[in-house]
């Protein structure tokens, strides 16, 4: 079973890595989703609780990537399995 800490989950997101890598804002990301600059930064920050498919489908479609691009399980050893 893999680690959880206080926030009783083990995902790690990585939306801050593709945003940077896109050379992409998170208020451009927010207005092409659709969702409010809050809402996402939550989520870059690990404080979402969970998300909409129909709102991980959207980011994946303007970031060009997948979910497992954006989304991990931190592993036994604490790290995060990244692609």
């Amino acid at each position: 079973m893999a680690p959880e800490e206080g926030d009783g989950h083990a995902v790690v997101v990585h939306l801050d890595k593709l945003l940077q890598r896109r050379g992409m804002t998170l208020a451009e990301l927010a207005a092409r989703v659709g969702v409010t600059n809050v809402n996402l930064s939550v989520l870059k920050n690990g404080r979402a609780k969970a998300i909409r498919f129909s709102t991980l489908t959207r980011i994946c479609e303007v970031l060009e990537c997948q979910p497992g691009d954006i989304l991990t399980i931190r592993t036994g050893d604490g790290e995060s399995a990244e692609n």
